[in-house]
């Protein structure tokens, strides 16, 4: 059975759905394999991933305002560029994204529960919090309401604490990989901004989603980026960039390192929501891109089922559950951010290419922005570490393999 998704979601709603994407375990967790690969220079990754994620979020909003429908990248691969390419586009947002599920849902168990329990509390917070998105997306958008403040909260205690706590000092210059290494930090700290387009996924629930959808995506990932950047600086200064790379909690280290130890259990609890509250707007959004590519023929036709009464991708959504489950036992949280950014990259190169042969009427940025966009993702995807990327393309190689030999039957 297929039909319609409700439109019940406003612009606040979608910042706020792409906030509540982007700020969770990458905040609480990617500066520290950041700062191993870039030292010092940690920033100026953060900046570079910034760059790239205003390039591609340009793309998507000028995508997803001619194209309002869920599927992202897949949708607009095939419209603009062929069946084939919509297929990797939503191949590799699956695969990247459901990764994204295991590295939300793993991160909120280390800050939740002592080390024996993390992996069953992982798996029971994925089947959780798809049972909130079966209900409908107005729970969604509620709960992400819920979340977001409290993470923003908690966030601004870890930057005064820092800053005003008796630690913050100037650090030894130190680069320990030169310039590749901040280039692989980039790529790490992309996984902290891929939730940034998360909303251009959702067009068909967005009241106006023209005009709606690209003012959600640019003002979402403002928001993020500058949260990042003060963060940053402060467990920089707290820490230093020796630190910071050893530390597994690091803004909770950096609270204590100030002399706050009775904040730390706050962050910990802020962290373990930030994760929830990802978790959740990430295992919305792969279910109503696998209902996409069921529409479109490139995934079993049952996946494309909308709930009479709910109005979600029910069947999608509990496949995506599983297979988040799945990777929960089977992954540790670094191994699962190189692999959610070498996917996420490479769907957003499809959109960068896809925006580019857009004109006319459609056009609403300059096609510069596009070739900043897919050639950065091609660069950070690259210089992330060697088996996150060599996963990524067997991983990738399997789904166009089952393409080939499905489609023509």
């Amino acid at each position: 059975m297929t039909g319609s998704l409700s439109r019940s979601l406003g612009t606040t709603d979608a910042v706020l759905i792409g906030l509540g994407s982007m700020i969770g375990a990458g905040v609480f967790g990617a500066f520290a394999p950041a700062a191993s690969a870039a030292g010092s220079l940690l920033l100026v990754g953060l900046c570079l991933a910034g760059i790239v994620a205003y390039a591609n979020a340009t793309s998507s909003a000028q995508l997803a305002a001619a194209y309002p429908v869920s599927g992202g990248s897949y949708v607009y691969g095939r419209e603009r560029l062929g069946p084939w390419w919509g297929f990797f586009a939503g191949w590799a947002f699956v695969v990247g994204k459901t990764a994204s599920c295991a590295a939300m849902a793993l991160t909120f168990a280390a800050y939740a529960v002592p080390s024996a329990w993390r992996t069953p509390v992982a798996v029971v917070a994925v089947f959780a919090l798809a049972a909130v998105n079966y209900r409908g997306v107005t729970r969604t958008a509620r709960a992400t309401r819920i979340m977001v403040p409290i993470v923003l909260a908690v966030l601004a205690l870890v930057v005064v604490a820092n800053l005003t706590g008796g630690a913050a000092q100037p650090t030894a210059f130190d680069v320990p990989h030169g310039w590749y290494g901040v280039a692989q930090s980039a790529g790490l700290l992309f996984f902290a901004f891929a939730g940034y387009a998360r909303i251009a996924t959702m067009g068909e629930e967005v009241r106006d989603p023209a005009r709606a959808i690209p003012r959600a995506i640019v003002l979402a990932l403002g928001i993020a980026l500058g949260v990042y950047l003060v963060v940053g600086v402060s467990l920089l200064l707290t820490l230093g960039p020796a630190r910071l790379a050893a530390s597994t909690a690091p803004l909770s280290d950096a609270v204590r390192s100030a002399g706050w130890d009775w904040a730390a259990p706050v962050v910990r609890v802020g962290a373990a929501v930030a994760a929830l509250g990802a978790l959740l707007a990430l295992l919305a959004g792969i279910g109503r891109t696998s209902l996409a590519m069921a529409r479109g023929g490139d995934l079993p036709a049952w996946l494309g089922a909308v709930h009479p009464r709910f109005h979600v991708p029910h069947r999608a959504e509990v496949a995506v559950a599983v297979a988040a489950a799945g990777l929960v036992i089977a992954v540790d949280l670094r191994g699962a951010i190189g692999f959610s950014s070498f996917g996420v990259l490479l769907y957003y190169l499809v959109a960068n290419l896809a925006a580019f042969t857009q004109g006319g009427a459609d056009r609403r940025y300059p096609r510069f922005l596009q070739v900043i966009g897919a050639v950065g993702c091609v660069a950070l995807a690259a210089t992330l570490p060697l088996s996150s990327v060599l996963a990524g393309v067997a991983v990738l190689a399997a789904g166009l393999a089952y393409r080939l030999l499905a489609r023509p039957r």
